[in-house]
């Protein structure tokens, strides 16, 4: 597979990520009028009223910008948290806080207290604008009573390594914390809230993205205990979690705000890009150089290597009278069980390989999959390439494909061999992308 191959795919998937930039959308929904109007969606902003900011993830700093651009002289003040390495100008009119990622940190934890407050302080007539994006749930770990930083670090970091989906992993984070679960609606002064969300969760689910702030929860403490039985985590989780979590399911703590709370009534929540919009770019990129594109759809869930070794298959069963692109949407899953280093991402990609690999032959199809925020776990790359000839290639360097996926190694093969995708920070997070290139002759 010719480096031409590789450079088609990484246009693809950066047009992708373009397609959702988050501060272009942050544009698209948030108007102002002629007559001086400002609205948020379909909702017309008092006059009078004040925006005051929490911008809240990966995608936190762009997002906050085009709001700013577009409204300077009303926003009065609010926090912006992200990633280190996220920010690359000062956030002027917010403060300006670098949070712990994957792993919460001190800087998140009192940057979240710092926000609670702040709300609680907002004037009724005045509205807090929620800009959320994935990656919130860490930045903003705020330990409920009873509980300390370094309990949710370990719980985090369990979660994460447990194969569990964001969904069950957010309803434990929920149930440990005094922000998340709807929590920072309840707090704030102003009943009127408006969040304008870049999903990174399969169904776009207010309750999951960032573990939903402003959001009611249909999860409850039960819910959250089953999935550490589930996984069977009980023996890792540090004890004040589990004391915690087995109080609350006992009725001994108060759950997450309900749908039918007072203090949820005036959130308006918006979805502003998406998964599908990213898949959609693809597409259209693709189309414009002549290719067909196929949209799959949000079809990556479930063990990040299985799924890659179905898209192999499926690459190896089609028949294409021109060059195709498959276009596959989602967020899979790692149950961490070596040492290395690696993401879902490049251990699809290398569970790919080797499906190839174990076929023979040329081959007709090649891979790029990348997490479109840019960060593949915990690693620098967004993801990784692969075709036919990847493990070959490794095995040229003395690497043995097999066992370094077993050992959830693969940033590491991948990296060796100069097939790791690099883009930094992206100024979105919606989920994760997959493409696949089925050609008739790719000599």
């Amino acid at each position: 597979m010719s480096a031409e191959v590789r450079d088609a795919l990484e246009r693809f998937v950066l047009r992708g990520m373009a397609g959702a930039n988050a501060g272009d959308a942050v544009t698209r929904f948030v108007t102002v009028t002629k007559k001086g109007e400002l609205r948020i969606g379909d909702r017309v902003l008092s006059p009078g009223a004040g925006l005051w900011v929490a911008a809240l993830g990966k995608a936190a700093p762009p997002m906050f910008s085009a709001l700013r651009e577009m409204v300077p002289d009303r926003i009065r003040g609010g926090i912006a948290i992200a990633p280190e390495g996220h920010f690359t100008a000062p956030t002027i009119g917010v403060t300006q806080v670098e949070a712990g990622h994957p792993i919460p940190n001190r800087e998140g934890e009192k940057a979240a207290r710092a926000l609670l407050d702040l709300a609680g302080r907002i004037p009724p007539d005045d509205v807090l604008v929620v800009l959320l994006s994935g990656g919130a749930s860490s930045l903003t770990t705020c330990p409920a009573e009873g509980l300390m930083l370094e309990d949710l670090q370990r719980a985090n970091q369990i979660l994460l390594n447990s194969g569990a989906g964001i969904a069950e992993v957010n309803s434990v984070r929920k149930h440990c914390s005094c922000f998340s679960g709807g929590r920072l609606a309840a707090a704030s002064g102003t009943r009127m809230i408006e969040v304008l969300a870049v999903s990174d969760v399969r169904g776009d689910q207010p309750e999951v993205i960032g573990s939903g702030p402003c959001s009611a929860d249909a999860t409850t403490f039960v819910d959250a205990l089953a999935v550490v039985e589930r996984y069977e985590l009980m023996g890792e989780m540090p004890a004040r979690v589990m004391a915690h979590l087995e109080s609350g399911a006992e009725g001994g703590m108060e759950e997450s705000l309900s749908s039918t709370d007072p203090r949820l009534a005036d959130v308006h929540y918006q979805i502003i890009a998406r998964n599908r919009d990213a898949r959609r770019a693809v597409c259209t990129a693709a189309e414009e150089e002549g290719f067909d594109a196929v949209d799959l759809g949000e079809i990556l869930q479930g063990e990040s290597s299985q799924i890659g070794r179905r898209l192999a298959a499926l690459s190896g069963s089609l028949r294409v009278s021109r060059p195709t692109l498959l276009v596959a949407g989602g967020e899979t899953v790692v149950k961490v069980a070596g040492k290395g280093r690696g993401g879902r991402n490049q251990e699809l990609a290398l569970a790919a390989a080797m499906t190839w690999a174990a076929e023979g032959g040329g081959g007709t199809a090649a891979l790029m999959a990348v997490g479109t925020d840019g960060r593949d776990g915990p690693t620098p790359a967004a993801g990784a390439f692969a075709d036919h000839s990847t493990v070959a290639r490794g095995r040229l360097k003395g690497l043995d494909a097999s066992l370094m996926l077993d050992q959830n190694d693969s940033y590491t093969f991948f990296s060796s061999i100069g097939d790791e995708v690099m883009t930094g920070p992206t100024g979105t997070n919606v989920m994760d992308l997959a493409v696949v290139l089925v050609r008739e002759d790719v000599a």
